[in-house]
């Protein structure tokens, strides 16, 4: 690969970036995301990426789009790697699978299944895909102290959109179909589709990297006749990214004063 003097893809450098970074997939939730941040500012845009900086708790925190799938987003944590930035919060929305997530519910992700091809490169099968620990209890200990409802476990991250929502349509239904069913006996909450890639890059890299996302609607809920709307309020979901990330920034100082 070419030695370049910046990143292939990311329009930005060191100075611009924090060493802790939200990554929303899409480039519209940046701003959003960026108005819950104290002095936040636009950064620069390259194709799927949009990037905003701003100050928490008086720490430089960065907004990094990193569009659908997993390729970009490992892509997108590769190249903030390289200028230094050392926790990460993938936020984002989500379907729920378990019957037990309703629209609107938080989904605090302990590990991912690992149905993308991305962190084939970066490990091998048997590895788990899982969140850093202090991340994860961070976003946890968030939701229940501003008191929205959450589920902490396993979700599904795929590479396909209409592979989940129209599975019979592909070649592979009968596969497809099958693996649905194994991952609602297992108990996996939902499905997106970053995740996975996300955690093994994180692991990679030496990172940590926790996700949590919000379930817009929940397609088993809806076959079985329970109650079912669709939420696209992110409100609850960002204000627990925030809090979360506040949380780290102190763990963090406190560390570093020993």
């Amino acid at each position: 690969m070419p030695n370049f003097t910046k990143l292939y893809h990311l329009p930005v450098n060191a100075e611009q970036i924090g060493k802790y970074c939200i990554l929303p997939g899409d480039p519209a939730r940046c701003e959003l995301i960026a108005q819950y941040l104290d002095d936040a500012q636009f950064i620069g845009q390259n194709r799927e990426f949009v990037i905003y900086t701003g100050y928490l708790s008086g720490e430089k925190v960065s907004v990094v789009s990193t569009g659908i799938g997993a390729p970009s987003a490992a892509i997108c944590m590769e190249e903030l790697v390289k200028i230094d930035a050392h926790t990460f919060i993938r936020l984002g929305t989500c379907g729920g699978i378990d019957l037990a997530v309703k629209a609107g519910d938080l989904i605090i992700a302990q590990a991912a299944v690992r149905q993308d091809g991305t962190s084939n490169e970066y490990a091998p099968i048997p590895y788990p895909a899982c969140a850093d620990f202090d991340v994860t209890l961070a976003l946890k200990e968030s939701a229940e102290k501003l008191a929205v409802p959450y589920h902490i476990g396993v979700v599904q991250a795929k590479d396909s959109f209409y592979g989940q929502h129209e599975p019979e349509n592909m070649p592979t239904a009968t596969h497809l179909l099958y693996q649905w069913e194994a991952y609602k006996r297992l108990g996996v909450l939902a499905s997106e589709m970053e995740a996975s890639a996300l955690f093994i890059v994180a692991a990679a890299r030496k990172v940590r990297c926790g996700a949590i996302f919000t379930a817009l609607w929940n397609q088993e809920r809806e076959k079985a006749g329970l109650d079912q709307s669709q939420v696209f309020d992110l409100d609850p979901l960002i204000r627990t990214t925030i809090d979360a990330i506040k949380t780290l920034i102190a763990q963090d100082k406190a560390k570093s004063s020993f």
